[in-house]
């Protein structure tokens, strides 16, 4: 059996920090480069390779869920300050179409790891919501209800 690999576009795809009003109004869109990716910093150093490499990853395990996803919130920051410790904390908001926002919190000793822990949190919470909206609806009130008489 051959595997098939699907082609990534050459200008690297990856969520952008801002986008038109008129392009956020397009319902169902499919490029991922229209999803736009906040990342807010509290009391840490982020370069801007940081930036980049963490919306390149945002990219890359959420870019199937696309379509679905109006914006993504990354909030990092250092809790305890310089006294060290397990206290960066990477925390990620996306806010679905018609769906109720999903937020995964990760915390560790290195950035690297919290904001790899939340991502891959992130993906498996966005992949339940989405999979639950396409299952067929729970009906509610359909027990038969006792009858006084």
């Amino acid at each position: 059996m051959e595997r098939t690999r699907r082609r990534r576009s050459s200008s690297g795809s990856r969520f952008q920090g801002w986008v038109p009003k008129a392009d956020k109004r397009k319902s169902g869109r499919r490029d991922v480069r229209l999803v736009p990716a906040h990342i807010r910093v509290l009391g840490v150093g982020l370069s801007e390779d940081q930036r980049t490499f963490i919306r390149q990853r945002l990219s890359r395990k959420l870019e199937k869920f696309a379509d679905s996803i109006e914006r993504v919130s990354v909030r990092v920051k250092d809790v305890n300050g310089p006294r060290g410790g397990i206290d960066k904390v990477c925390r990620i908001k996306v806010v679905l179409s018609n769906l109720p926002s999903v937020v995964f919190e990760a915390q560790d000793v290195t950035l690297d790891v919290a904001v790899g822990g939340a991502l891959t949190g992130t993906e498996r919470a966005v992949r339940r919501s989405v999979q639950r909206r396409r299952m067929k609806p729970i009906k509610v009130g359909t027990r038969p209800r006792a009858r006084l008489n």
